[in-house]
């Protein structure tokens, strides 16, 4: 695999021993020799989901910090289109699909950029079987 769409929900699982699991440890240990992509909004919704634990006391404020920095030393491209076509179409596949404008936003990556998307989240991968967009196999 050259190259795949990662979902928060796997790298938060790298994060959290609680929601580790071998599928999210096999894509960690793929990233060397594949590229992981992610759209605009990635960074972001780590950084909440980040910020969430911390105020439920999940994570210290120096381990999400070293967390984010491990993060950014991975081969992970920020996909910055956020032009009004992928707005538009993730918007239909929120809408098309029953999920989130966020999620959805994973999914039009992956359908633009014709590759398969790891992801921990059922909905998201029932959406992406759906539609023929091949998942990171577990």
């Amino acid at each position: 695999m050259d190259s795949f769409v990662l979902d928060c929900s796997v790298a938060l699982a790298w994060c959290f021993a609680d929601e580790s699991n071998a599928h999210a440890e096999a894509i960690l240990d793929n990233l060397p020799e594949a590229q992981g992509l992610a759209p605009a909004i990635w960074p972001l919704e780590m950084a909440n989901a980040l910020l969430a634990a911390e105020r439920r006391n999940r994570i210290a404020q120096a381990e999400a910090m070293q967390f984010l920095s491990l993060v950014r030393s991975l081969p992970i491209g920020v996909d910055t289109d956020v032009s009004e076509g992928a707005v538009d179409r993730a918007m239909f596949l929120a809408r098309s699909e029953n999920l989130s404008s966020y999620d959805a936003s994973y999914l039009e990556l992956a359908i633009r950029a014709g590759v398969p998307i790891a992801t921990l989240d059922s909905g998201l991968a029932a959406a992406a079987k759906r539609l023929g967009v091949s998942l990171v196999i577990r």
